[in-house]
C-alpha cells in the first residue's frame, strides 16, 4: 500500500520536483551505460580505450553504450556501442568491503571524440570541502520495476567533510581514499538507481559511488572512491595493458 501511495505521489509531484538543482536532459558526454546479463552500472570514459566504474559491478556479457540518454529507446540517435577486451578490478578490492571499489574496462576499439562522446579529465589535487559536483546516473521508474532504467538524471550537490559523512554513516570508517557528496544527514527516500554514479566537479572526475543509503539523485549522502588517490594505479594499468 505504501509503495502504491509513493507511486501516485511521485506521479503527481514529479519524482525529483523538490530538488531545485535537479537536471534532466542530454547525457554528459563522458557518461557510459554498462549493460550486461545482470544489473547495469554507470561508467565514465577517461581515455579513448578505457572506462572506469565501481569494482562491485558484476557485468557478465558486458556491452558498453556511449552517448545514450534513454537505454530503453532503440531509436535514439548519436549512440555508440562497443565491446570490451578486459576488465581489471583494483588488486586490493574485496567484495566484503567498500575500500578500493574501482575497476577499469579496456574497450575493444578506440572511441573517437564527438559532440556526444568525450573523455573526462582526471584530478590533479584533492577536492576541497564545499566544492559543487554534478552526480549523474539513470533511475528506474518506481511504478514499473519491470522496466529497464530510462530516466537519466543529474543533481548538483557539494562535497562534505569526513566528520559530516561519519554522522551520516556512523558504522563506516571514512578513509582518506574516499570522498562524500550530498546533503547531511540525507533524506533516505526510496528509489532505485543505476549503481556507480560518478561525481564530476569543475569538469574533472573526482568520485565513483561506492555506497549510499538512500538516493544520490535526491541529494542523499553518498560515499565515493576518491579518484585522485587512484590516478597512479589508473595510469599504470593503462600503460601496461
Amino acid at each position: 500500500m505504501k509503495s502504491v501511495f509513493l507511486c501516485i505521489l511521485s506521479t503527481l509531484l514529479g519524482t525529483f520536483a523538490y530538488n531545485a538543482d535537479h537536471v534532466a536532459g542530454a547525457t554528459p558526454p563522458y557518461l557510459v551505460y554498462l549493460t550486461s546479463d545482470y544489473l547495469p552500472c554507470t561508467g565514465v570514459l577517461i581515455h579513448p580505450l578505457w572506462v572506469i566504474t565501481a569494482a562491485h559491478c558484476n557485468l557478465p556479457k558486458l556491452r558498453v553504450i556511449l552517448g545514450v540518454t534513454s537505454p530503453t529507446d532503440p531509436t535514439e540517435k548519436n549512440v555508440e556501442v562497443s565491446g570490451y577486451e578486459k576488465i581489471i578490478r583494483h588488486p586490493s578490492y574485496s567484495a566484503s568491503s567498500i575500500l578500493y571499489d574501482v575497476m577499469l574496462i579496456k574497450l575493444s576499439r578506440i572511441i573517437r571524440p564527438s559532440r556526444y562522446v568525450k573523455t573526462v579529465k582526471l584530478p590533479q589535487h584533492i577536492l576541497p570541502v564545499d566544492t559543487e559536483c554534478s552526480v549523474s546516473t539513470w533511475a528506474y521508474n518506481l511504478c514499473d520495476s519491470t522496466k529497464d532504467p530510462d530516466l537519466l538524471q543529474t543533481v548538483n550537490i557539494s562535497v562534505i567533510s569526513k566528520d559530516e559523512c561519519h554522522n551520516a554513516y556512523k558504522s563506516y570508517d571514512i578513509k582518506e581514499n574516499m570522498i562524500c557528496v550530498g546533503i547531511v544527514p540525507g533524506r533516505r527516500l526510496p528509489c532505485k538507481e543505476v549503481s556507480a554514479a560518478p561525481a564530476v566537479c569543475d569538469d574533472v572526475l573526482y568520485g565513483i559511488l561506492t555506497y549510499a543509503d538512500g538516493c544520490v539523485l535526491r541529494a542523499d549522502v553518498g560515499i565515493y572512491a576518491s579518484i585522485f588517490h587512484y590516478v597512479p594505479w589508473i595510469e599504470a594499468t593503462i600503460k601496461y595493458n
